[in-house]
């Protein structure tokens, strides 16, 4: 028994049964902790906005970050291609006058070229390889800004949450691995984008009982993509064994900033 006495059938189920809300992760107050990247992705998003007379959300989950921000510009403009999200996403930032447009899985950005002032990405997982669709991904952010606008990501690096997938599906693959500074750096610059500032940072993440692993990998379905509950009840059953010796499970995410600009920007 651990997390209140309560035993590993009542931790899953609960986790199992806890509605998923856009990118919401307040169910795991308490169960959980994950240091943030020392950067301040949120507060640096929103110093760029205040600045800016028209910006772009890309990937924006169910908005939380927008919706956050105080001073947004007077375009603000933010996509989302999965359907649950964008429901979350439209509810909370149509009022505050954000426009929520839908995309889907191909490398295209559904807007005029030269739209935006400032492009915001965190944690998209289009572009993450050096394909030839990785290189499209990429040269569709380049032709959405202007000259002198600005691209702002913090990325999801291949190695994000190793413990937590080895603890599933064993070693990682190096393929898998391979999404970083020196990846994203090199497909970036070639299609078309100046990197002005790089960081890299594998901030801590703690799980205090086995329900709030089997709600995470609900909600971040690619470190898992085939997760469910009876497909993986022997590893659960395991993590939940090794809690309850230990006191919590640590996996480390892998995070990277990017900041950027069109090449033939003269700012």
């Amino acid at each position: 028994m651990n997390a209140n006495g309560r035993s590993f059938e009542r931790l899953v189920s609960e986790a199992e049964a806890a509605p998923i809300l856009g990118w919401d992760f307040s169910w795991l107050e308490g169960r959980a902790t994950e240091e943030r990247p020392s950067w301040g992705y949120s507060r640096l998003a929103a110093s760029r906005l205040a600045t800016v007379s028209s910006a772009l959300d890309i990937d924006t989950g169910g908005g939380e970050l927008v919706a956050e921000i105080m001073s947004l510009p007077r375009i603000m403009v933010a996509t989302e291609s999965w359907p649950a999200n964008l429901i979350v996403a439209r509810k909370r930032l149509e009022p505050l006058g954000v426009r929520v447009v839908e995309t889907g899985t191909e490398p295209t950005l559904p807007f005029d070229s030269r739209s935006f002032d400032l492009v915001l990405n965190r944690h998209g997982l289009k572009g993450r390889s050096e394909s030839a669709q990785a290189q499209q991904w990429w040269a569709e952010v380049v032709r959405v800004l202007r000259p002198t606008g600005s691209f702002l990501s913090q990325q999801v690096g291949g190695k994000t949450m190793k413990e937590l997938h080895d603890a599933f599906r064993g070693s990682s693959s190096a393929e898998r691995r391979r999404w970083g500074p020196a990846m994203a750096r090199a497909v970036m610059e070639s299609a078309g984008l100046e990197i002005v500032d790089l960081r890299e940072e594998f901030p801590r993440t703690e799980f205090f009982d086995v329900g709030a692993i089997v709600y995470y990998l609900r909600l971040v379905v690619w470190i898992i993509p085939d997760f469910n509950v009876h497909r993986y009840r022997s590893a659960l059953r395991r993590l939940h064994e090794y809690i309850q010796e230990n006191g919590s499970f640590v996996a480390h995410a892998h995070r990277f900033l990017v900041d950027a600009r069109p090449r033939t920007s003269t700012v």
